[in-house]
């Protein structure tokens, strides 16, 4: 039987209009909280990250994509391009609170799923998009995707060894941070709604949201007019905070302030950098980066990984390795934080998934609903929701709708 949802969204009810990654990030974390959950996929295919594989999850034939963005949903199977799937849709928001959807800008008009064409029957509706370059703007028609909005939001730019290509981040997090601002804009709304009534569109560019994130380095920018260059595992404004060889691997050095990098040059044979000018502040220290990773580099790979670990956490000095993903499901901190969870597919699978990172005290993330299987839930949301009978279903089904 479903658990019941116990988080600060119980109650609230969410159409998700959405697939691949950003769209999906967004519902799963309203979800999460408590929030049902509807989502909408086609007939057969279903969405696209079902078919990103491999890998599959061993023993099933869910794709690991699929599977990390999908829990707390009910999956319900819909062509939105036959009139009958477009009559459901509309019969389905007459009880929902909040829409995602990720279609390219305008796409949904023509199905009578626009903002502005539903805001008349259901003005308090909260109707979230999340596009490449949002709903405005000469690129609106473009399509986005994650590769790209990285080069075009700049942080390829930044990524990177200096003589080196341009470099994307390992994981789409153009995607990821499109996502959960989705997420906050919905929560704001439905602030707002508490008080007025009234709903709104939350207008979500991933391109807005990847200028939005390039935080110290876009405000260097910004202060000086200069484009910051690639600086491969270094920092821009600190120094020296950045990755070094040791002994038997590499290690993160983080040295954020003067009176750290005094502790650490007592600490370990290098009170000569303190009477080196070049040396002296942070300031000079930036200036002088190529000077600093030079003396420092002998000095690191004088010990293991491990032993400067130890160390340097002793003198409360920031590092860390650099841990595989072996390494970071293993580590006994991630454990013991719960950084995973295990769920039950309907069919009997056991799959794990990383867990929401939100730690409420009084209303903690719950995890009522595994990933679906492709319209697993049809039938319960058609029958149960929308009273239909075994008959309708089967009928829609005969053609193709469902």
């Amino acid at each position: 039987m479903e658990k019941a949802p116990s988080g600060p969204l119980r109650g609230l009810r969410v159409l998700d209009l959405t697939r691949v990654l950003a769209g999906p990030t967004c519902t799963q974390m309203l979800g999460d909280m408590g929030a049902e959950v509807i989502k909408i996929e086609r007939p057969e295919s279903g969405d696209d990250t079902r078919g990103f594989a491999p890998p599959v999850w061993p023993g099933t034939q869910e794709s690991a994509y699929f599977l990390g963005v999908n829990r707390n949903k009910k999956s319900l199977t819909l062509d939105i391009a036959k009139e009958e799937g477009q009559a459901i849709i509309h019969q389905l928001l007459e009880t929902c609170d909040i829409l995602v959807e990720n279609f390219k800008v305008g796409a949904l008009a023509k199905y009578g799923l626009g903002f502005d064409q539903l805001r008349a029957k259901n003005p308090g509706l909260i109707y979230c998009s999340i596009t490449g370059f949002g709903q405005t703007g000469p690129y609106a028609p473009r399509p986005g995707y994650d590769a790209l909005i990285q080069g075009m939001g700049g942080v390829m730019s930044l990524t990177g060894e200096p003589e080196g290509l341009p470099q994307k981040v390992g994981v789409p997090v153009a995607d990821l941070f499109a996502g959960l601002y989705g997420c906050i804009g919905i929560l704001a709304a439905l602030r707002h709604r508490e008080r007025t009534g009234q709903g709104q569109q939350i207008d979500i560019g991933m391109l807005d949201t990847s200028v939005a994130w390039l935080a110290n380095q876009g405000m260097n920018y910004l202060a000086t007019g200069e484009n910051p260059p690639r600086l491969g595992n270094q920092h821009p404004n600190i120094a020296p905070y950045q990755v070094f060889p040791t002994k038997d691997g590499h290690i993160v050095l983080s040295v954020g302030n003067d009176p750290t990098f005094e502790r650490f040059c007592k600490s370990f044979g290098c009170e000569a950098m303190l009477a080196d000018p070049r040396f002296a502040t942070n300031a000079e220290r930036v200036a002088n980066r190529d000077a600093v990773t030079a003396t420092l580099t002998p000095v690191m790979q004088s010990r293991t990984t491990a032993e400067w670990v130890a160390a340097l956490e002793e003198r409360k000095i920031g590092c860390g390795p650099i841990n595989k993903l072996s390494d970071v499901f293993a580590d006994p901190h991630v454990k013991a934080r719960g950084c995973t969870v295990d769920l039950t597919l309907s069919n009997g699978a056991n799959v794990t998934v990383i867990a929401n990172p939100v730690r409420l005290s009084a209303t903690p993330a719950d995890y009522r609903i595994a990933p679906p299987l492709l319209g697993e839930h049809s039938e319960e949301v058609l029958t149960g929701l929308l009273g239909m009978t075994e008959a309708q279903v089967q009928a829609l089904k005969d053609k193709g709708v469902v």
